[in-house]
């Protein structure tokens, strides 16, 4: 192959080489980025087939709506876990782990007879999905010297995020043309062929001084605290925001989360070691990227069901109708973490923030019940799509970028968590909105008070972002192993 290569380019075994050294980087990264694709793909994919799951269980309305949540929870309160577990027992063993329990729970939601089956398998899917998701960029990173690696991150980021902005439009042409099943068995064939060519790809790493415990009552008080807050949330239209019920499930939640605080602090292994956030590059990310996944996961919702209910688009039509985002946003996204190296992760997050909050605003004020796509949607989803594109890589590359290796799959997780929880109690909140406006005489004020929202929550992100991050001083970093 090295002579053909020769004989055909005319260069020298050194050039070939050198392709050949990067090779191995891009084939990690693709595989990798294969998994993470299917786990952020499975976020918002259900988005467009909410009618089909309400069609088949109208009963079951409300517990529908934590196939949206249910993922999202489980998903985030697994990732911390998984995290410990990948240093500890091995990258390559959780990833291809994760991706067979993720493919069996993609199988029993397919096969789902009832609404609270498909419910517990949503959970399943995300507990393979948090078992691979931080031993994929584990797994990537040590292929890169570090003044790649933003690169590489943002590739591997991007993938992730334009997986999920492109689940409503996937979604739609599978339960369009084969039922809504069939958004859940496409991941079989993705999964088997990962697993095939991961096995013989993929090296074994592990964090030798890594503890072989994981502190599973931590892990739990994380998966109470958040499932009863968004449980709060996902009730409000019916319970009321301050009734006696919704305010003692919170401060249930708010103390269940402290004391997962105060564990994490106490105990010799953590689920999460707290010493990350001496860094300051990794608080600003956690923050930014809770606050950015709220708004963009939930705008991702609200668009969908905007298109579906008031202008009569079916899921398919829906899902192509918001695909311009995507588009957009992937011609920008691998530029942006180049960029980012250069001007600093802040102002460019910053300056996506300030595109994304302007054109949702745009969108809020000028939107009409009339369909006006051409002259109007589109252009402010491709103008959106450009400041989701300047985000998505670049705030999961600064959290991850400046780390020591023994730190790759804890920081990814921290990461990950961080936006699954924004991304949960967005879309629970937003569609709270939307259930409580309906019962009233003017059910579009939910649409445009959730556009609201996204708004401000997302120009927060920036603002967050354009402050706190740092790079980190080699002081920071000792203090942070």
């Amino acid at each position: 192959m090295a002579k053909r290569f020769e004989k055909i380019s005319g260069t020298k075994n050194s050039r070939y080489d050198f392709l050949k050294n990067w090779s191995r980087g891009a084939k990690v990264l693709a595989l990798t980025s294969v998994g993470i694709m299917l786990v952020s793909l499975d976020i918002s994919i259900v988005n467009v087939a909410f009618g089909s799951f309400v069609a088949e269980w109208p009963e079951s309305r409300r517990t529908l709506t934590w196939v949206f949540s249910a993922y999202n929870i489980a998903y985030a309160a697994g990732l911390l876990t998984a995290g410990r577990l990948a240093d500890a027992f091995g990258r390559k063993r959780a990833f291809l782990g994760g991706l067979m329990i993720f493919m069996l729970g993609s199988i029993l939601c397919a096969v789902s007879p009832t609404a609270i089956f498909m419910v517990i398998a949503r959970v399943i899917q995300a507990v393979g999905g948090a078992i691979l998701t931080p031993a994929s960029l584990a797994l990537v990173l040590p292929e890169f010297a570090v003044e790649k690696r933003s690169a590489a991150i943002g590739v591997w980021g991007a993938v992730g995020g334009l997986s999920a902005a492109s689940g409503p439009m996937i979604g739609g042409i599978l339960a369009d043309n084969f039922g809504w099943r069939s958004i859940f068995l496409v991941n079989v064939p993705f999964c088997l062929l990962a697993f095939a060519v991961g096995v013989k790809l993929l090296h074994e790493s592990r964090d030798e001084t890594a503890p072989r415990t994981v502190d599973y009552f931590g892990a739990l008080l994380v998966v109470l605290g958040v499932g009863l807050l968004t449980l709060m949330i996902v009730q409000s239209d019916e319970w009321g925001w301050v009734s006696n019920r919704s305010l003692v499930i919170f401060a249930i939640s708010f103390l269940l989360i402290g004391a997962f605080v105060w564990r994490c602090n106490k105990v010799a292994h953590p689920v999460l070691d707290l010493r990350l956030f001496k860094l300051p590059f990794v608080t600003a990310a956690a923050i930014s990227g809770f606050v950015f996944t709220m708004g963009f996961f939930s705008m991702i919702f609200i668009n969908t069901q905007w298109l579906q209910v008031v202008w009569g688009y079916s899921p398919s039509l829906s899902g192509l109708a918001g695909s311009p985002g995507p588009l957009a946003a992937a011609i920008v996204a691998a530029p942006a973490g180049k960029l980012a190296n250069r001007i600093g992760h802040g102002k460019v997050v910053a300056a996506g923030t300030l595109i994304m909050s302007t054109g949702i605003g745009w969108m809020n004020f000028f939107i009409s019940p009339e369909i006006h796509y051409w002259d109007f949607y589109f252009p402010t989803m491709v103008f959106i799509g450009l400041g989701v594109g300047l985000c998505i890589s670049t705030i999961q590359s600064s959290a991850t970028a400046f780390l020591p290796q023994p730190r790759f799959a804890m920081g990814s997780a921290l990461n990950n968590t961080s936006r699954q929880i924004g991304a949960a109690l967005g879309v629970a909140l937003v569609s709270s909105m939307l259930v409580a406006a309906a019962k009233t005489d003017d059910p579009e004020r939910g649409f445009h008070t959730a556009w609201t929202l996204m708004s401000g929550v997302i120009l927060f992100s920036g603002v967050a972002m354009l402050t706190l991050f740092r790079r980190p001083t080699a002081e920071q970093l000792a203090q942070a192993s």
